[in-house]
């Protein structure tokens, strides 16, 4: 009798790569939420005003300009014996333990300027592990793993938002802050012990030999092997493809509230709803993707992302309800709906960006382009106030799915429907 053996998505699934994914997704989500909700809880909780809490969230600026000095990251290795990307990762994972940890010792009230120095400081620790770890991954991955390697690492990311946002601050009810910011900055350590024992990627052909090299020429590589209008195409992709997606979600939760939703509501069905349909989509996303490819993933994901805006149209329509269980299910209904959908697009936004890479300029290139996927939330998302304003919730949901549909329109030139192989053809050095 032969050898049963197991399927091939779940021999891909359970390999070390996917495993490492795991590591690099929670090491990478684990320091933007403690910035996005442990931080501000502990400035509310010792006596700041909303007004300075608020002026924290440029420190977030990092994330968005880091391609500023991921040359550096292309061209020099900080500790020769472990690696350029691992060295970096080290170093910016230790840099991040002991800033957490330092943190939680300080008074808001008394050290502040430290306390803005140290969160600064974070953030971009926190920036720099992530292109170190984009380009890590990248190497890594072969070519058919990319969208279920890159699903994992976006839900870990996810997941690992549970430890600032939801375990640190049941601790912070029974335990000083100092504790709680050390017990939050061990969750670090998993991270570490990855880069310790994972393997260094093998250094590509063409990689940078010079810091002027280093920042030319991931530029100049992307525009020469696209063209200058086919390059800036697919920046306009980049930009576009969650744009209606990302706004419709910047003011999510005072939508909710309006719709007459207690803030417990929203706590239970969010936390439920969103995050684990979220995760269970972009793991089937990264499964569906061994079969489809990433094109065909970009246009059928993308569509559920589009559709999806429509469960917020249709909950602005309905308006506030009476309080009873199926107001609950609607709100369920829209959270569950958005968060698929989030889940799926995001699992093939990622993949196709680490595609377009060259394995010689990974670092550059991709935090470019994460830069740019950045964008629309760090900047357009600020005029969603005004925009509601002068629209009214109902009439704002429809612009924004009319502005997710310019990005999927993009894929037919940056990602055709039967365009798979031609675009892996036309990467360098690989099949």
């Amino acid at each position: 009798m032969s050898e049963l053996r197991r399927p091939a998505w779940l021999e891909v699934l359970l390999n070390r790569r996917m495993l490492i994914c795991i590591f690099t997704g929670f090491a990478s989500g684990l320091p933007l939420y403690l910035l996005l909700n442990l931080v501000p809880a502990w400035l509310k909780t010792e006596g700041l005003s909303l007004k300075a809490i608020g002026a924290f969230a440029l420190i977030q600026f990092p994330y968005t300009w880091k391609f500023l000095w991921a040359p550096l990251l292309d061209r020099f290795g900080i500790l020769p014996w472990l690696g350029r990307r691992r060295g970096w990762m080290l170093v910016s994972q230790l840099g991040l333990v002991a800033a957490i940890a330092w943190l939680g010792q300080l008074s808001p009230v008394t050290d502040l300027g430290l306390v803005v120095g140290l969160t600064a400081a974070i953030a971009l620790l926190s920036a720099t592990q992530d292109i170190a770890l984009d380009a890590f991954r990248r190497e890594i991955l072969p070519e058919i793993e990319l969208g279920l390697g890159n699903a994992i690492h976006v839900n870990a990311y996810r997941v690992a938002g549970l430890v600032p946002g939801s375990l640190s601050l049941i601790l912070a009810d029974h335990l000083a802050w100092g504790p709680v910011f050390v017990i939050t900055a061990l969750f670090m350590l998993p991270g570490v012990a990855m880069t310790v024992f994972s393997n260094e990627p093998r250094e590509a052909a063409g990689t940078p030999r010079t810091l002027r090299a280093a920042v030319v020429e991931p530029f100049r590589e992307f525009f020469g092997r696209h063209g200058l209008r086919s390059a800036l195409l697919v920046l306009a992709f980049l930009f576009l493809y969650k744009l209606g997606d990302s706004l419709c979600t910047a003011l999510a939760t005072p939508f909710y509230l309006d719709m007459g939703y207690s803030k417990t509501d929203i706590g239970i069905v969010a936390k439920n709803a969103g995050l684990w349909p979220s995760v269970i989509g972009g793991i089937l996303g990264g499964l569906w993707m061994l079969r489809l490819g990433i094109n065909r993933a970009l246009w059928l994901f993308g569509l559920v992302q589009v559709v999806t805006i429509l469960g917020f149209v249709w909950l602005a329509w309905l308006g506030p309800m009476p309080s009873d269980a199926g107001r609950l299910a609607v709100l369920a209904i829209v959270i569950a709906g958005e968060a698929i959908g989030v889940g799926l697009g995001t699992t093939a936004f990622v993949a196709y960006m680490a595609r377009t890479t060259h394995p010689a300029y990974t670092a550059t290139q991709l935090a470019l382009f994460t830069s740019l996927m950045a964008m629309p939330r760090t900047f357009i998302n600020a005029s969603a106030g005004w925009l509601v304003e002068r629209m009214g919730w109902y009439d704002f949901f429809w612009a924004c799915f009319f502005l997710a549909i310019p990005g999927m329109l993009l894929l037919l030139k940056v990602a055709p429907w039967n365009g798979e192989a031609k675009a892996v053809a036309a990467m360098p050095g690989r099949a």
